[in-house]
C-alpha cells in the first residue's frame, strides 16, 4: 500500500504507521551516521590523528601562556602597588600627632612657663608610642637585660663591674626597636666585662 489507502467507500485516508516504526527508522539513520564517521576517522592516517593531536595541544599551550601572563602582570601591578602606597596606613596613623606637634608650637609662642611645653611634648611622645605599638612596633628591652647579638650592639665594654654584671647591658646608648618581632633598629648598649 502507499501512503494513502482507499477504503470501501472510496474515500482516501492516511496511512497511520506507528511513531515506534519512524522512530527505530531515525535512529537507525543516526547510527549509520555516526559509524560512517567512525569508520572516516579510522581511515585517517595515523599521522593526521597525530597533527590534529598537536594542533589541539598547542592552542591549549597558547591559552595557558597568555592566561600566566596576564596573571603575572596582575601580581606585578598589585606588588608595585602595595610598595607605592604600603605606607599609607602609618601615614594616616602619623598625621594627628602632626597636628598635635604643631599645636603645641604655636602654643608654645604663647607661654613663657618651660613646664607646660615639657607636659605637652610628654603628652605628644605618648601619643605617638602608641601609635607605633598599634602599627606593630615595639621597643627592645635593655634594662637589666642579658647581652644578645640578636637584638643589642655593644658599642662599649666596661670592666670591674663585677661577676654579676658580666655580660649584662649596663647602660643603653641608642634604643633598638622591632616591628612584628623583626629587628629594625638594633639597641646600642653598653656591657659589663
Amino acid at each position: 500500500m502507499t501512503e494513502k489507502d482507499i477504503n470501501i467507500e472510496g474515500e482516501e485516508t492516511l496511512d497511520e504507521t506507528p511513531v515506534e516504526e519512524t522512530a527505530k527508522e531515525a535512529e537507525a539513520k543516526s547510527e549509520g551516521e555516526n559509524s560512517k564517521a567512525a569508520s572516516e576517522e579510522e581511515e585517517l592516517d595515523p599521522l593526521e590523528k597525530a597533527k590534529r593531536e598537536i594542533e589541539e595541544l598547542k592552542t591549549q599551550l597558547l591559552y595557558k601562556a597568555a592566561e600566566f601572563e596576564n596573571y603575572r602582570k596582575r601580581t606585578l601591578k598589585e606588588r608595585t602597588e602595595l610598595i607605592l602606597n604600603g605606607g599609607e596606613k602609618v601615614i594616616t596613623a602619623i598625621l594627628p600627632i602632626i597636628d598635635d606637634m604643631e599645636r603645641a608650637i604655636e602654643n608654645g609662642a604663647k607661654t613663657d612657663d618651660p613646664e607646660v611645653l615639657r607636659e605637652g611634648m610628654t603628652l605628644i611622645h605618648q601619643k605617638f608610642m602608641k601609635t607605633l605599638e598599634a602599627q606593630g612596633v615595639s621597643k627592645i628591652d635593655t634594662k637589666e637585660a642579658d647581652f644578645d647579638t640578636d637584638v643589642h650592639e655593644a658599642v662599649a665594654m666596661v670592666p670591674g663591674m663585677g661577676e654579676d654584671k658580666k655580660g649584662k647591658v649596663i647602660d643603653c646608648l641608642q634604643e633598638g626597636y622591632k616591628l612584628n618581632d623583626k629587628v629594625i633598629r638594633h639597641a646600642k648598649v653598653a656591657v659589663g666585662q
